[in-house]
């Protein structure tokens, strides 16, 4: 049976994180959005908060308390703080998680200790593919058996690539099977160009081009169903990123309409506008609920692949709603880039392309 309320370590780390994403991450966002990079100042500080690390297995120095509820959770609290920075804090999850979950003792060895240090070290994914009607389960990109190599081809879009990030876990068609494979930035055949996205401005994102990039057969991670895990627990994670998305922007426009007057009044209480934020609260509250059943059934060991979809097929409808809502309540000011609404609508936007850039 599913149970709402939170643990009591739960609630101390959604009280932490919120507090960190309103006093540290909100205030950077802006700035960060202008500058087109992420602050390291903030990565570092969200990595002393062990936010990635204590999900890690204790045998490689992490803290041993994975939970998909509690990942999503956490990228709730940071999104609310701000989309870029919450997907470039979490970028580790890409790697870390996926490791963990498949990979070899010997991978474990290898990359683990290199997230749960003593400073930020940035994971990547090479999922997405700029491909009409592109399939994760059935990716375009190949990897082929070489002897005790495999050979990779192919490109891909919407790949993270942060400063320090020097290996990304690249999906691709093996076997008549989807297969992840770790591959080294700098390795023969890999180059990247960085995309000029509408949103997600300060997050570094690349489009990943792999001609005849050959590494070895460790480098592939074990289980049949490792990408089918990476989409949903990625789904997942999106789901609540955009939920705090939307109660950013719901929480700004809220607060505005209670402060703006006109003809002696505030415009909150203006039917339009008070019925308006009332259908906000009521959707974000719902894509929550559904964010919260698809981690919960992670976290069951169950198939979650039904709820993870539904979950993010709400979740974005309702922030592209809810951030275009609240530009129409700030008016005029929705528009002016000083304003936050504007950027949490350009960021909206993008989540109907998304995939994987954060897993639970």
């Amino acid at each position: 049976m599913i149970d709402f309320e939170p643990s009591e370590e739960q609630a101390l780390i959604v009280d932490t994180v919120r507090q960190f994403a309103t006093n540290e991450v909100r205030k950077a966002a802006r700035d960060a959005d202008e500058a087109g990079a992420l602050p390291a100042a903030v990565l570092d500080r969200a990595h002393e908060l062990g936010l990635v690390s204590n999900a890690l297995p204790e045998d490689h120095g992490g803290g041993g308390a994975r939970s998909a509820v509690t990942g999503a959770l956490i990228a709730e609290e940071l999104a609310y703080g701000d989309l870029s920075l919450a997907l470039g804090i979490l970028s580790p999850t890409l790697l870390a998680l996926p490791i963990a979950d498949f990979g070899t003792d010997e991978q474990k060895k290898t990359w683990l200790p290199r997230f749960t240090g003593d400073r930020f070290v940035p994971g990547s994914l090479a999922l997405v593919e700029p491909i009409f009607r592109f399939d994760p389960l059935r990716p375009t990109t190949t990897a082929k058996r070489d002897g005790g190599d495999y050979v990779l081809d192919g490109v891909k879009c919407f790949v993270p690539l942060q400063d320090g990030s020097d290996t990304v876990l690249v999906t691709a068609s093996v076997d008549g099977a989807a297969g992840a494979f770790l591959v080294a930035r700098a390795a023969n055949g890999v180059t990247s160009a960085r995309e000029k996205n509408l949103g997600l401005r300060a997050l570094p994102t690349h489009e990943l081009t792999l001609r005849g990039v050959r590494v070895p057969a460790s480098a592939k991670l074990g289980g049949d169903d490792v990408v089918q895990a990476l989409v949903n627990r990625g789904r997942v994670g999106l789901a609540a990123a955009a939920v705090g998305v939307a109660r950013a922007a719901f929480e700004l426009a809220r607060d505005y309409a209670k402060e703006r007057q006109t003809f002696g009044a505030p415009i909150a209480t203006r039917q339009a506008i008070a019925f308006k934020l009332a259908d906000m609260a009521i959707e974000i509250d719902g894509a929550r609920l559904l964010a919260w059943e698809a981690a919960w059934k992670l976290d069951q060991g169950a198939d979650a692949t039904r709820e993870a979809a539904i979950a993010r097929h709400q979740a974005q409808r309702v922030v592209l709603e809810v951030a275009d809502g609240a530009v129409q309540v700030f008016g005029g000011h929705g528009y002016i880039r000083e304003y936050l609404p504007e950027m949490h609508l350009r960021n909206a936007r993008g989540f109907s392309t998304f995939e994987a850039l954060t897993l639970v």
